[in-house]
């Protein structure tokens, strides 16, 4: 019988992924206590502010001068999926949009033909320390849909469906797992189409389980990264954290776990199968389309910002919300 994995790889920063994914990116960062001002509470000194990917004290500001996080960038053609399991994340963007999430919240953004957006890390806890847990995922956009309009959508943990199987945990992001079908995700997405079949699960499996991954159709892309735990055997093929694996997509796949509890992130789909031209947060067909979306950016900002700070947070007390471009504001 042949193998049900196709290739294993080591997991970097950001992790590898296939069509109709873009990117992902694993964050883990251990966060002082903040202070009064939701910064962390200790001396940034040393740090390279603006630019800080380098884990010190187990913990990076990325773009952040204050508080970590990426401040106001744009993006065009594609879309973001940003699960945020541990900690908060502030979100900001240029049609006057906003939101807090965190705790195991979920933000499905389409960037379509352009949008300004900040994304911080607030600490709100100011006699504890904050970790941070969060995978970004880029979705492309297929050609017809490149110039859609920005939107997003919150998932609030409370509704994403979680399915229990003996002692393994599926959280269903994207995608149906066995008839239970996911939140709709935003309207113009790849996923929006079930005949796509794309999926986002993140896994947990207790210490000594067997689980078996149900299959799809054939010639999707999927993929699944392990980012905690111990070893985990799959077929004939025994898998250390930190690494990814390529695998078939029809037929039933069984992990066994090892001696701790595993974590995993399983990304699937139909493959877009189109040219892609990246240039960081732009995501087109050609080279041309890059061009013109960075002159675009250049004469009109995608609409300016509409916030105070480029690395807007808001208010300490504020609890988890969304504010959507008509002014809506929903809280869970």
């Amino acid at each position: 019988m042949s193998s049900p994995v196709k290739r294993i790889f080591p997991l970097g920063f950001p992790w590898e992924t296939q069509d109709p994914f873009l990117f992902c990116v694993y964050h883990l960062d251990h966060y002082p206590k903040g202070n009064n001002a939701m910064e962390p509470d200790v001396s940034l000194e040393g740090r390279n502010l603006g630019n800080d990917f380098v884990i010190k004290d187990g913990w990076r500001m990325y773009h952040g001068h204050t508080i970590p996080g990426f401040p106001y960038h744009p993006h065009r053609g594609f879309e973001t999926v940003t699960i945020v399991n541990k900690g908060f994340c502030d979100h900001s963007d240029s049609l006057g949009a906003a939101g807090r999430f965190g705790q195991g919240d979920v933000q499905w953004m389409t960037a379509g033909r352009g949008v300004q957006h900040s994304e911080m890390f607030p600490l709100l806890n100011t006699a504890q320390d904050n970790p941070l847990e969060l995978f970004q995922i880029w979705i492309n956009l297929p050609k017809a849909d490149k110039f859609v309009e920005p939107d997003f959508k919150m998932l609030w943990h409370e509704d994403i469906p979680l399915v229990q199987i003996n002692n393994t945990t599926i959280k269903i992001i994207a995608g149906n797992f066995e008839g239970t079908p996911a939140l709709e995700p935003a309207p113009n997405s790849w996923a929006a189409n079930t005949d796509n079949e794309v999926a986002i699960w993140n896994i947990h499996m207790d210490e000594n389980e067997t689980f078996n991954l149900p299959p799809a159709s054939a010639n999707l892309n999927r993929t699944l990264y392990y980012y905690e735990g111990d070893e985990v055997k799959i077929g004939e093929q025994l898998i250390k954290p930190d690494h990814g694996a390529e695998l078939i997509s029809e037929t039933e796949i069984t992990i066994e776990n090892g001696s701790k509890k595993s974590h995993f992130l399983l990304l699937q789909g139909k493959p877009i199968n189109e040219p892609v031209a990246k240039y960081g947060p732009f995501v087109m067909n050609t080279q041309m389309e890059i061009q013109q979306a960075m002159e675009e950016y250049r004469l009109t900002q995608f609409g300016g910002w509409p916030w105070p700070h480029a690395d807007n947070v808001h208010p300490r007390e504020k609890g988890r919300f969304a504010k959507y471009p008509d002014g809506e504001v929903v809280e869970p």
